[in-house]
């Protein structure tokens, strides 16, 4: 288990890549990013009030270390991304970061953080605690559930992101079943799921990204954080029906 949390850990810092350098890299198939899921309390937020406050619930993988780690880390370019599409809108993301929890240990916090924020959308990153220590896929599911109807009740909407790709850590976990488990929680509920696994392998399989590469390059982390939240920007606008329908999100 130390074994592989270190090598998440070292994964999650430096992102083990090398970028094929090409103006692409960060485009998405429609498919893997648009789909039948709302987010109604978005788009009232920002025809109400120009206003969208966003809270992002997760563990490590949605910060980068550095001095300005927080600057070029996904949450910070979501913010600068929706902000140059809704220039009228006042955009503000926070972070809640908890980490090395469980799903269901995260469901029972939502309640007290949604009380402090009110944010008017939850993405809820969760998924490799839980597969990392075996939890059963049933009660992950279960805690998933929970957790989106909590945030519901609480007058949020709600996006779930899955766990990240990671070739040197995929035979060392079974994500699979808990990333179907977040695609059914999804559809059930009709929230958005932000496949960030099959984002990554599709980065991966075309080359944009070499997540084989036993490199340490920061650079590489900053542009997939900068790729992520583009293409998170790109769901949210659409789910909220706020902007033309793009997978094009690179430069």
């Amino acid at each position: 288990m130390k074994a592989l949390v270190a090598a998440l850990g070292v994964w999650g810092l430096s992102i083990a890549a090398a970028a094929a350098q090409h103006p692409d890299a960060c485009d998405v198939p429609g498919y893997l990013l648009f789909g039948d899921g709302e987010l109604r309390r978005v788009t009232a937020a920002v025809k109400e009030s120009q206003r969208l406050d966003i809270l992002i619930i997760g563990t490590g993988s949605s910060t980068l270390t550095g001095p300005d780690g927080s600057l070029h880390a996904y949450p910070a370019r979501l913010e600068l991304t929706l902000a140059k599409r809704l220039p009228n809108v006042a955009v503000k993301v926070k972070t809640y970061t908890a980490g090395r929890q469980t799903a269901q240990v995260m469901a029972n916090e939502l309640r007290k953080t949604l009380a402090a924020e009110k944010p008017a959308v939850v993405v809820w990153q969760t998924g490799t605690i839980d597969a990392m220590r075996g939890v059963e896929p049933d009660a992950f599911a279960t805690a998933l559930n929970s957790g989106v109807e909590a945030i519901q009740a609480a007058g949020a909407d709600v996006v779930l992101m899955n766990m990240q790709y990671s070739p040197r850590t995929e035979t060392m976990i079974a994500v699979g079943p808990y990333a179907e488990n977040m695609r059914w929680v999804a559809q059930q509920q009709g929230v958005p799921l932000f496949d960030r696994l099959g984002i990554m392998r599709h980065w991966s399989d075309t080359g944009a990204f070499d997540f084989y590469a036993a490199t340490k390059a920061y650079s590489v982390a900053q542009q997939v954080h900068e790729c992520i939240g583009r293409a998170l920007a790109a769901q949210i606008i659409d789910a909220a029906q706020l902007g033309p329908m793009t997978a094009k999100v690179g430069p």
